[in-house]
Order: C-alpha cells, then structure tokens, then sequence
C-alpha cells in the first residue's frame, strides 16, 4: 500500500496545472498545496480517497432532483469569489455544527486574495430574498473544477443546501465545458464525507493504479 503526505506552497497556478494536480491527487487550502493518503478521523485511521465526477455521465438521481425542487424558490448567483461580513457571519454559524477539528476562519480554505490567488476561484452564492443562506467556494481550471469549500445556514438545513451547491457547482461546470468536477476528499471507510459518493459518474484515485468507476 502506498503512503503519501506531500505538500507545497504556490501563488501562482495556471488553469492547465490545476487540472494536473487534482488528477494527481492534490488539494489546496490557499496558498498550500496537499495530498494524503491517510487521515485520522475520530479515533480511526482512514483510507483517503479523493473523487471526481465525470460530467459527461452524470445524471440527477430521484433525491437531487427533489433537492433542487425544495429550493426553487432561492436565487443562486455565481461571481467572483469575495469575502465580506455576510459570508463571515454565515461560517461562524457554520462551524457550530463541528465537533473536532473545528475551522476558525474562512481564509483557513482561503487566500486573502481568493479569486485570483492561488487561481481562478468563484463563490456560489444562494440568497432567500437579501439573506444569505449558503457559499461554495469554486476553483476553475482549464477542463476541470474543484470545490474548496461550503458553508450554509444551520437552521435551514432540511434543504440540503450543500447537496444544492454541489449540484449548481456541476450544472456551472457543464456551462463552462469542463471534463470533471472535484467534490474533494472522502474515505474509504464510513465518515461524514459520505454524502460525496452519491453522484453519477463518479470516480475515485487508486493511488497506486489510477482513476477508478466508483461503485459502492
């Protein structure tokens, strides 16, 4: 079995890089770069495996679609990505529902320049009339995207609203021509990444014999 714990730090990544890195495994928050093959979760350790969608295979499953039904009524605006008081206020409610490892700030997933640095980089925005309710954080690459990041409304989670930004994220990538979106990590093993697994056309990096049709 192979081991990986790899890092480096860029500010600067070209679109046709990007696409390079996450076929090869990497992440980033900001300015650091990262790939893992195993991570502590709890008191397990876990097998990590990062996911991709193939976007010329996905198809909307009957529960996405009823999830994209139950926010009709929302307004989703895509933009470059800024950070303000609202986006601010929304993580520090976000993060109440973490139990360990508890995110301190946005520009832990951030730079301070996010649209530009380390690349391309667009907000989803989801709006009920002027209040906020949920942001994606979207990095775009050549023929590829990734997501970095979401967060939502506590309260309003009987909408499912990370689920609805995932899908706004690739319905936006087939917009803009790309191969693959990457929703990020999961494990092997059962964790709370699991609703990560629910997409068609997924696949996921064996990181010893490449992409893999991910099957449960």
């Amino acid at each position: 079995m192979i081991f990986l714990d790899d890092a480096f730090r860029a500010r600067h990544v070209r679109a046709d890089e990007m696409d390079l890195l996450w076929a090869n495994g990497w992440r980033h928050f900001g300015v650091y770069f990262f790939r893992y093959s195993l991570a502590a979760h709890g008191r397990r350790i876990c097998n990590v495996i990062p996911l991709r969608v193939e976007l010329s295979r996905f198809t909307l499953s009957r529960s996405q679609k009823r999830i994209l039904a139950k926010n009709r009524d929302l307004q989703v605006i895509i933009r470059d990505t800024v950070i303000d008081a609202a986006k601010e206020d929304l993580f520090e409610r976000h993060r109440q529902r973490f139990k360990e490892n508890v995110p301190d700030s946005l520009y832990k997933f951030l730079s301070g320049q996010p649209a530009s640095v380390p690349c391309r980089n667009q907000e989803i925005c989801v709006y009920a009339g002027e209040r906020l309710l949920a942001a994606s954080f979207l990095d775009v690459g050549e023929a590829a995207t990734s997501s970095v990041y979401a967060t939502f409304e506590p309260v309003e989670h009987k909408r499912s609203l990370g689920i609805f930004t995932m899908l706004r994220a690739i319905e936006y990538s087939r917009e803009l021509g790309c191969r693959y979106y990457y929703p990020g990590y999961a494990y092997r093993e059962e964790s709370m990444y699991e609703y990560k697994k629910n997409f068609a056309g997924l696949e996921y990096l064996d990181w010893e014999a490449g992409w893999k049709p991910y099957v449960r």
